[in-house]
């Protein structure tokens, strides 16, 4: 249904298909300037996705339960949500993919807001690549500007790291997604 709607609504373009591991566990870093950039990013991609989503997303009635059904897990914003981690952890070292927005929010202005150390902690922990992903125009769906997604390069963490790296190496995949 996504697919459908993101190409004929919003012709959208796609790039960089080959660079999402065709196996094994990574992280889908992408900005996150829209309402809907989950399900665009998830359905670029051949390989199905896991994402998270902020705990009060799955507490409205309709929407939460359609949620729940598209390979979503909830998160207490604000806390160190133990199960959250743990279900990080697991998908990844199960070898799926799991998209994780390195600002954590939503920017307002359109424009990438600061490094969260939610992916680094998650690649670092479990090895698998950092896909960086540039979305464009997803932020001003109402005027039906072409939407794009680039995917960027693997970034891969290092192999001996400390708590420091993991806010590096958000950063560092934010950085990359500015300069696409």
């Amino acid at each position: 249904m996504f697919r459908m709607a993101f190409g004929l609504l919003y012709r959208w373009h796609i790039e960089g298909m080959e660079n999402i591991p065709q196996s094994g566990g990574a992280v889908i870093a992408p900005n996150h300037i829209g309402f809907f950039d989950s399900p665009l990013v998830a359905s670029a991609m051949k390989r199905p996705a896991y994402f998270m989503g902020k705990k009060e997303l799955f507490d409205i009635p309709i929407f939460g339960w359609i949620i729940r059904r598209t390979n979503a897990f909830p998160i207490k914003r604000g806390s160190q949500d133990i199960i959250a981690m743990r279900n990080t952890f697991s998908i990844l070292k199960n070898g799926h993919l799991l998209l994780m927005f390195p600002e954590g929010v939503r920017s307002k202005d359109g424009k990438i807001g600061k490094a969260k150390a939610g992916v680094g902690m998650a690649a670092c922990n479990t090895q698998v690549p950092l896909i960086p992903v540039k979305i464009e125009n997803t932020d001003a769906m109402l005027k039906f500007r072409q939407i794009k997604v680039k995917f960027g390069q693997p970034i891969y963490p290092p192999k001996n790291f400390v708590k420091n790296d993991y806010i590096s190496l958000s950063k560092k995949v934010l950085d990359i997604i500015a300069e696409m």
